[in-house]
């Protein structure tokens, strides 16, 4: 008696199951399976465009890194070779020597009265 009542309480789950899936339910909800699926696709399209956007944000970064080394090489080698030691080496091939005088002021005595 008990098994009997079990099955019945069993098959009216199943009938209620089916009754609130039938066709009917299913055709006036679909606007909202359509809603989540666009949700699904918004959520997928999110999640790549952000891995992008890291990607992008990594390779800039790196390069600004690379620019900025290449910027102090540069600098420190300018540098170096604007010291006045270094000035006179790079222009003795030209037969230009460093003064061992002051220089000479020249004065307009025309406009100076």
């Amino acid at each position: 008696m008990q098994e009997e009542n079990e099955n019945i309480i069993k098959k009216e789950i199943r009938r209620s199951w089916r009754g609130r899936f039938n066709h009917r339910w299913i055709v006036r909800n679909v606007p909202y399976f359509l809603f989540l699926s666009f949700l699904a696709v918004v959520y997928i399209y999110n999640g790549h465009n952000a891995d992008k956007t890291i990607r992008n944000i990594n390779k800039v970064s790196n390069e600004l890194k690379e620019l900025q080394f290449e910027y102090k090489t540069l600098k420190s080698e300018v540098m170096f070779r604007s010291k006045q030691s270094e000035l006179a080496k790079a222009v003795a091939p030209f037969g230009l020597k460093e003064l061992t005088s002051p220089p000479i002021v020249l004065i307009d005595s025309v406009t100076n009265k």
